[in-house]
């Protein structure tokens, strides 16, 4: 009797040791190792945009983001997880951007930076986010530095490369204006000189002659009139407009008022009608030519497009404050899918490597993208969008023409 006691409690401390050690189990992979921002049912990510002061038109993009998140996180999110944006303003100062982006990754614990707006802003934690290896994902800006996975792997641009745009309308401009005097407006940073430098670059040798003047401006100042006055002083009969919304709408809306009236190429970054050319006054920016990657929400031949009509929903539904007109908003909902679509690859390896890995293989259409035009990148091409189509504004609608073009 005293032997089969001694068999029972031996099965029961087996079975305890057993129940123990499953219990243990079932804790670490309760407990699964995550990176920061990173649960079982939360992915969360930071983001800078300047929500107020002279660049706060881009604020939309922020605004819609979070709309498309909504969106997703009602229908399950992603592989079962929540997406939760925390957008900071930084009213496009850099030393704001630098004390916001530590707070988001120190303190927050965000996964990755995603979609900061701007140039000189995300240059600005550049360094400080490839130090830390946190990912600096479709950066809001075409600087030609977002494409330098060489010195900096975690960080991937999103948009056009500015350098390359500025190269478009330079060869349009041999074509089509050869003998013309170029004027030059630009923001006095990275942003506004990548323009500038490839404007040149893509004039070549005739640039010395071609570009006949040029004035640069600070985002602190109040207009840029004085500029555009001096500019037209120049004689050109070409004005690059390379101002931010702000600054673009006052240059197209003074150089109308003064008598000016050269043929005009408007930097991308400011082609919405509904932030910019509304505001400078429709009819003041006839014939301006600029470049497009994203389809115009106020472009009738997408009327009946899927695409257009699952934004148009999407704006209806989740965003019914957002201005139909403005194509940020464009931007802010097709940078959602595109990180969401990130997400669902990396499924539960939600390591920053794997992110990066991730964003590093796509090929892919995006709805509200141009025809033509894809998200394409490579471990060594962190350029996601490499071609546009050149357009003319005809004072109510941007029109397409010419062929998509490759950067």
């Amino acid at each position: 009797m005293g032997e089969e006691n001694r068999m029972k409690r031996k099965r029961v401390g087996v079975s305890a040791l057993l129940l123990a050690l499953g219990l243990a189990s079932g804790a670490a992979e309760a407990q699964k190792t995550y990176p920061p921002g990173v649960s079982d049912h939360e992915i969360k990510i930071g983001e800078t945009m300047p929500y107020s002061r002279p660049a706060s038109a881009y604020g939309t993009i922020g605004r819609s983001e979070l709309a498309y998140f909504a969106m997703i996180n009602a229908a399950g999110g992603v592989n079962g997880r929540k997406i939760t944006l925390l957008t900071l303003d930084d009213a496009l100062s850099p030393p704001k951007t630098v004390e916001q982006t530590r707070r988001l990754v120190e303190q927050d614990q965000v996964l990755l930076m995603f979609s900061t707006l701007g140039t000189p802003t995300s240059m600005s934690v550049h360094k400080y986010l490839n130090n830390a290896g946190v990912p600096q994902l479709f950066v809001a800006s075409g600087a030609t530095e977002w494409g330098d996975y060489a010195h900096f792997p975690w960080t991937m641009g999103w948009q056009p490369n500015y350098q390359t745009e500025a190269h478009v309308y330079a060869k349009y401009i041999l074509e089509h204006m050869p003998n013309a005097r170029i004027a030059v407006l630009y923001q006095d940073d990275d942003y506004g000189k990548d323009y500038l430098k490839g404007l040149r670059d893509g004039l070549g040798e005739a640039a010395e002659k071609m570009i006949v003047a040029t004035a640069s401006y600070e985002t602190s100042d109040p207009t840029v009139d004085s500029q555009v006055v001096s500019l037209q002083s120049s004689g050109a009969d070409i004005f690059f407009n390379g101002g931010t919304p702000k600054f673009g709408a006052q240059a197209i809306r003074k150089a109308y008022d003064i008598g000016w009236h050269p043929q005009q190429f408007l930097a991308s970054v400011s082609t919405s009608i509904g932030a910019v050319l509304k505001p400078a006054g429709p009819e003041k920016a006839k014939g301006i030519i600029s470049i497009a990657f994203v389809k115009d929400p106020t472009d009738p031949q997408w009327q009946n497009d899927k695409g257009y009509q699952d934004w148009l929903a999407f704006m209806k539904r989740w965003y019914p404050e957002g201005d139909l007109s403005d194509s940020f908003n464009v931007w802010g909902y097709s940078l959602g899918q595109l990180v969401v679509e990130v997400f669902r690859r990396c499924g539960d390896d939600l390591s920053r490597a794997n992110v990066m890995k991730q964003a590093a293989h796509l090929d892919l259409e995006l709805p509200m993208l141009l025809p033509g035009i894809r998200i394409s990148t490579a471990p060594d091409d962190f350029r996601p969008i490499k071609q546009v189509r050149l357009q003319r504004f005809d004072g109510a609608h941007w029109v397409l023409f010419g062929d998509v073009i490759k950067g």
